[in-house]
This record gives C-alpha cells, structure tokens and sequence, in this order.
C-alpha cells in the first residue's frame, strides 16, 4: 500500500473517531441569557423608606463572595444612605417580586425609588464609593 493512502486511510478513520465522539457528548447545561437588577423598587418593601439612598445587596447564605461584597457595603452606610442584606432564603418573595437571578447583585436606588446604578457580581468597594458619590451628585 502506498503511504499516501495510507495515510488518508488514518485520516478518514481519525475524523471518523472524533465525529464519533463528538455525537455521543452530553449537551452543555443550560444557563439564562441574562442576569438583570430592577429599575425600580418600592421603598416601602425594605429598611428606612424615608432615607433618601438605599443601596439593597442581594445575597444567598451558601454564596461566600455574597458574605464579603456585605461587609464592604456596611462601610456606606449613613445618615443618608440606607442598606440591606435581602437574602435569598430569609427574603424570596423580594428575590422574586425583583426578579433576582444571580447573587450578589447590589441596587442603589433614590428617595423614589428609582435604581441609579447596580451591580452584577461583586463590585469592589472603590466601586461602590465612586457610583454612590456619582448619582448623589447628579
């Protein structure tokens, strides 16, 4: 046989094999298109309606990424600026009014209760500093 073919011989079985293989991998598991925050809450649904910021972190218990963007989000709080822990398994019903899909996600949201700004996975606390002073200023 001469090495030319036998080496297309090898090459048609080889794209065989893989196609082969190919056919028998499990689907990817599916995920959703998109993670989204709310463009509007209620006040009245969370801690000091009457403050006039309130940044919302949610968070689920198991989620330890969650555990440290709370602790760098306390260091916000003032006079003026409310926060909360809305954790999923305490809180689901506002995981779910809000549509929440992905923890951590942080809101700020006005005295109306309009998000100015959010968060899809852990801002770092410059981050959060530099968008709180930004939509309080604008």
């Amino acid at each position: 046989m001469p090495p030319v073919l036998i080496v297309v011989v090898v090459a048609l079985v080889a794209l065989g094999v893989g196609w082969y293989v190919q056919q028998r991998a499990p689907d990817a598991p599916t995920t959703p298109a998109t993670h989204t925050t709310p463009d509007q809450i209620d006040r009245a649904d969370f801690v000091s309606p009457e403050t006039p910021w309130i940044v919302l972190v949610f968070t689920s218990a198991t989620c330890e990424t969650c555990a440290k963007v709370w602790t760098s989000t306390q260091l916000v709080e003032s006079t003026e600026v409310a926060i909360q822990n809305v954790e999923v398994t305490a809180d689901k019903a506002l995981h779910d009014r809000y549509k929440i899909t992905a923890v951590p996600s942080v809101v700020i949201a006005d005295a109306q209760g309009v998000a100015r700004a959010s968060f899809l996975g852990p801002p770092s606390s410059a981050d959060l500093w530099a968008k709180l002073a930004e939509v309080r200023e604008g």
